[in-house]
Formats: C-alpha cells, sequence, structure tokens
C-alpha cells in the first residue's frame, strides 16, 4: 500500500472527480485512475461507485477515506518534526477576502519576497467559504477570511482570529438627511453592495428581513474604492469596514451614519491546516502582515 495511492483516492473523493483529482495532483487521469485501482486490489474492495455523477465512495469506501485522513494526518505530524525548522521552500498558496484585496495584495507580496526570496507566493482572492474550501480540499496553504466571531472551523482547520472590524454605514457628505437613526430611516436611500456571496451583504440583508424591510440594490459591484468613489456621488449609502474607510481617499466627501439597531461587528481570521512544514514561518509572516495593514486592535483571549 503506497501513499501516493492513498493519495490519488482522497483527492477523487474531495474532488468528485476523476478529472479534477488529476488537476488537483498535477498528474493524468490514467495514472489517478490506476493508482485507486492498485489501493483497491491491495484491501480487496470497491472504494468508489463508478456509476454516480459526481462521482462518490462506496460505503467502505467513505470508511476508508476517513482512516486515510487519520494517516495522512500521522504523516503530516511526522514531516512536522523534521521540517518545521527549515527554510521556507517551493510554493506558498495564499487566499486573501476578495473585499481586502487591494489593500492586502502589494504589501503582502512585497514583504514575503523581501524575507523569503526564494519562495513562490501565489495568492487567490474569494468569500470567506469559499477561500476555506480551498483550504480544506489542499488547495491552499493558508488564509485570511471574515467570519463572525465564535466561528466554529473544520476538522483540521485552525483558525486564530487576528481582530475586529467594525462595519461602517456611509452615505455622500452632502446628503441631506440626519446621521443618526434607525435602519428602517434610510433603507429607500438603497445600497452599492458587493454581488451575494458577502459576509457584509448578507448581514444587512438579514437585518432588514427581520425588520419587515427589503433590500434596495442601486448598484453592484467589486472593489471597495469604487463603491465608496460612487457612494461620495450620492448613488447610494455604503458599507465598509473602519480600516478600509480611514484609508480611503475618498473620506473627506462620506459621512458615517449611525444606526441605533445595526452596528455589525466582523472578524479577521488567519485559516491553516494543522501541519505547514517549513511554510509555518511564512504564514506567520503572512499573519503579522495583514493584521499591520489594516491595524487591528489586538483581540483579547
Amino acid at each position: 500500500m503506497k501513499l501516493d495511492d492513498i493519495a490519488a483516492f482522497m483527492s477523487a473523493v474531495r474532488c468528485q472527480s476523476i478529472i479534477h483529482a488529476a488537476e488537483s495532483l498535477q498528474l493524468t487521469q490514467p495514472a489517478i485512475t490506476r493508482r485507486i485501482q492498485n489501493l483497491e486490489q491491495d484491501l480487496g474492495v470497491e472504494l468508489l461507485d463508478r456509476n454516480t455523477k459526481p462521482l462518490k465512495p462506496t460505503a467502505i469506501g467513505l470508511r476508508v477515506y476517513e482512516q486515510c485522513r487519520a494517516i495522512v494526518r500521522e504523516m503530516d505530524n511526522l514531516r512536522e518534526l523534521v521540517a518545521r525548522d527549515t527554510p521556507p521552500s517551493g510554493s506558498l498558496r495564499l487566499g486573501i477576502p476578495q473585499t481586502l484585496g487591494d489593500v492586502l495584495l502589494p504589501n503582502t507580496f512585497e514583504q514575503l519576497k523581501q524575507v523569503y526570496p526564494d519562495l513562490q507566493t501565489q495568492v487567490v482572492t474569494g468569500w470567506g467559504s469559499n477561500l476555506m474550501g480551498k483550504l480544506e480540499k489542499g488547495e491552499l496553504d493558508a488564509a485570511t477570511a471574515l467570519f463572525p466571531a465564535g466561528k466554529v472551523f473544520p476538522e483540521g482547520v485552525l483558525g486564530e482570529a487576528l481582530g475586529s472590524m467594525n462595519l461602517l454605514v456611509v452615505c455622500a457628505q452632502d446628503m441631506a438627511f440626519k446621521r443618526t437613526g434607525k435602519l428602517m430611516d434610510y433603507y429607500r436611500q438603497g445600497w452599492i453592495l458587493n454581488p451575494d456571496g458577502c459576509g457584509f451583504r448578507a448581514s444587512l440583508h438579514r437585518t432588514l428581513l427581520e425588520q419587515g424591510l427589503e433590500l434596495r440594490v442601486n448598484l453592484e459591484t467589486f472593489g471597495i474604492e469604487l463603491q465608496l468613489s460612487l457612494v461620495a456621488q450620492g448613488v447610494g449609502l455604503g458599507l465598509v469596514p473602519e480600516p478600509l474607510l480611514k484609508r480611503s481617499m475618498h473620506r473627506e466627501r462620506l459621512s458615517v451614519v449611525q444606526l441605533r439597531d445595526f452596528k455589525p461587528v466582523i472578524d479577521l481570521w488567519l485559516l491553516q491546516p494543522r501541519f505547514l512544514g517549513n511554510l509555518q514561518g511564512a504564514v506567520d509572516l503572512f499573519k503579522d502582515q495583514v493584521a499591520s495593514s489594516l491595524s487591528l486592535p489586538t483581540l483579547v483571549a
């Protein structure tokens, strides 16, 4: 029984596809199929139900998959013992929230390149749930993501809260209404928000629904600076993390609307596998750079 065969089987189960498993492991489809067949021959059982789409494990295959996960965890533990103190090498795959990409990407690349010039850094952006899914599948080595305080993460994913951010409702400075009130006093102005999938938008929508109010979206687009530019022009209300408002070139043309019944707070988390080997130092640098870039207040344990 070979570890390569186990890895091929586990990848096929995670990806629910031989094609995607081959892409994930950078192998050919026949190579993945052959390795899975080798494992089935060694164990004397059929591990995959090849008549289903998407691909699924058989009943015994699911039990074997769980045992393989335990084997891989122990192997990672063993590698960790000998690799953690060696310099980072190879590639480092990072995930960053879509909302924070403009702020974090330039400094992240610069700092990692300065400290670890031989390390190839790859970064993707996305919503928190998407990034966490990629981490679970082994497609990322670490990610930062925005989730509420107290978030519970899947087995095998370590979550460390880096700090909290207030989400502020903002409007154009010359809009003629009071800057203090309740959500129902302002929702008719409409909003400039991220597309569906954004946690900020979901929080606002949920609060509106609880009050029997509708979410009026005047315009949806990516990019906090673009959104704030449109808010400053009076196109609608915006929802922005406080650190990003302080950094914005449009802040002088914006006012914060103090809502008594909508004061959302969100935490920024660092997510990583339990064992990273010699990449741990680079991930720690990434974590420090993220917290520094956003000037996050330290969380009290």
